[in-house]
């Protein structure tokens, strides 16, 4: 997994969202196990127990589970995964609508240029 982490947000944040985008995008499929906290804060370039925290977080939200002795696991149940990844789409459309907002567009005409994205998606995968 490549980790693109910045100083904008606190790291923690950022490999919570790391973890659920890599979930929710199949790179961790349900029920794989999970590499080790030591392993993935090292490739992260992280403090282990900062990696740590994260993946609590993920229980939390019960994305992972923890088996004692085995470690942490990506659940299986393929709901919570739909919201989780439900819940990063629409966190992006708000960003994406107050950044064009920002830039002075109306609704209707930020509609228009999703419109022709959506348009040419589509005629570039008929090709």
């Amino acid at each position: 997994m490549e980790w693109q982490l910045n100083t904008n947000a606190p790291i923690y944040s950022q490999l919570i969202y790391n973890l659920k985008l890599a979930i929710v995008a199949g790179q961790y499929s349900p029920g794989d196990r999970m590499p080790s906290v030591r392993d993935m804060a090292m490739e992260a370039g992280v403090n282990p127990n900062t990696m740590q925290r994260a993946l609590q977080e993920l229980e939390r939200d019960a994305l992972v589970y923890s088996q004692r002795t085995a470690g942490r696991f990506v659940t299986e149940d393929e709901e919570v995964i739909e919201a989780a990844k439900n819940a990063l789409a629409q966190a992006r459309v708000a960003q994406f609508f107050s950044a064009m907002s920002g830039l002075g567009f109306q609704p209707a005409e930020i509609l228009a240029l999703i419109e022709v994205k959506v348009k040419e998606a589509s005629d570039d995968a008929a090709i």
